[in-house]
């Protein structure tokens, strides 16, 4: 087989890292969206505001995605999940792939040759990829870097073998016995003009979640304004002892005295301007963010009047329950790869992958059921039962109440 080398996949990833770098910048809400300098006092241009919207309609989707291991599992790859922290390294790499598309596992020989597996973000991280078995045909990834984010130690991954290049010294070989690179990329809705996936922070969403700072900035602005409306005196004498202003704003009673000739002056306030406009176009912009992520108005800080039960939230999240599911299949691949390359690395034998075609993957519900929902499953495996007995096992039933 031929490589494009580790050079085609540094420049590769050079040109990939800006995108998932700017997910990761609305993920983390340092984001500092553009402002039109049309309503900004001069005071107030480095006034920045700031939305969690991205980082919710990862986390809502994140959240629910629990992995609970493998069934049919005559490989072991249960045990190997459970030595590498299966609470923590699976929500890791779900979380990496929402935000950026795309993650990795990177799987490495331990003590007593047991795979380790580690998860490796989209930025730092790519591959040429196989399109039928979902799993890389050579890989590079930064395994460690510095504060300027500059690579101390890379490793090139291809078929049956690793070389590290470690920052000031030579490069080094080591072999395994797996039939692909020990890198495994998990990828978020891929299709056939992008294999590596989707990110759920897309252009729609960051154009929203732009717009909707702008609006909430113009508020604070619009509030300040609001607060202490701006004041005004007509007719005063030019030779009148001026009044020191924030005083007179503060002050609940002023004394303007009339001057020789009887006359004086008079006092308005110009009328405040309203923060109604800006909350309705704020519900605008939240009503199209819940719409492009499946989300509820609910879930974006607009709570409804009544409290929903849990089949009402269930039926109002429907888009995103679909959205799971698509999910749980195409994560569940790669870590159904990931487990197949790491078992050819504990045996030292290069299995194949049909040898794992039975296998599946186990997921807990998407959405918990309460009592109420609960007392209807119930009855409902009940009549099931009684016409296919046997047919609910104890992980159909884990799967559909998370018991």
């Amino acid at each position: 087989m031929s490589y494009k080398g580790i050079e085609y996949l540094r420049n590769k990833l050079i040109a990939k890292k800006g995108r998932v770098m700017l997910r990761y910048s609305f993920y983390d809400m340092k984001h500092a969206a553009r402002d039109f300098g049309i309503s900004t006092p001069p005071d107030l241009k480095s006034m920045m505001s700031v939305l969690g919207w991205c980082g919710k309609s990862v986390d809502a989707l994140a959240d629910r995605l629990m992995f609970q291991g493998f069934g049919n599992d005559a490989y072991g790859l249960n045990d190997i999940y459970a030595m590498n922290n299966q609470d923590i390294m699976p929500d890791s790499a779900i979380l990496g792939a929402l935000i950026g598309s795309c993650s990795f596992i990177y799987i490495v020989a331990g003590e007593d040759n047991f795979p380790l597996m580690r998860v490796i973000d989209g930025r730092h991280a790519t591959g040429i990829l196989d399109p039928v078995t979902n799993m890389l045909k050579e890989g590079y990834a930064i395994l460690e870097f510095d504060e300027f984010d500059q690579p101390i130690t890379e490793a090139y991954f291809v078929a049956g073998a690793t070389t590290y290049y470690e920052k000031g010294k030579e490069p080094y070989v080591v072999k395994n016995s797996a039939p692909y690179p020990l890198l495994v990329p998990v990828i978020y809705r891929p299709d056939a003009t992008r294999p590596f996936g989707h990110s759920r922070i897309s252009r729609a969403c960051m154009s929203i979640v732009d717009g909707a700072m702008r609006t909430v900035k113009r508020s604070e602005i619009a509030a300040e304004f609001y607060s202490f409306p701006q004041k005004y005196i007509l007719g005063m004498d030019s030779n009148a002892e001026q009044m020191e202003k924030w005083r007179a704003t503060m002050s609940s009673m002023l004394r303007i005295d009339k001057d020789e000739d009887g006359d004086k002056p008079v006092v308005g306030q110009f009328q405040a301007a309203a923060q109604t406009p800006h909350m309705d176009q704020l519900r605008v912009f939240a009503g199209l963010f819940a719409g492009e992520t499946g989300l509820t108005l609910d879930d974006l800080g607009f709570p409804s009047a009544n409290p929903s039960s849990s089949e009402a939230i269930r039926a109002a999240h429907e888009s995103l329950r679909l959205t799971a599911r698509k999910a749980q299949r195409t994560f569940g691949v790669g870590f159904l790869n990931a487990g197949y390359l790491a078992a050819c690395v504990r045996d030292n034998y290069p299995y194949k992958r049909n040898q794992l075609t039975q296998t599946t993957q186990n997921w807990g519900p998407i959405f918990e059921p309460d009592i109420t929902a609960l007392s209807g499953i119930g009855d409902a495996v009940q009549k099931i039962q009684m016409a296919y007995p046997d047919y609910f096992t104890e992980e159909k039933l884990r799967e559909l109440t998370g018991i």
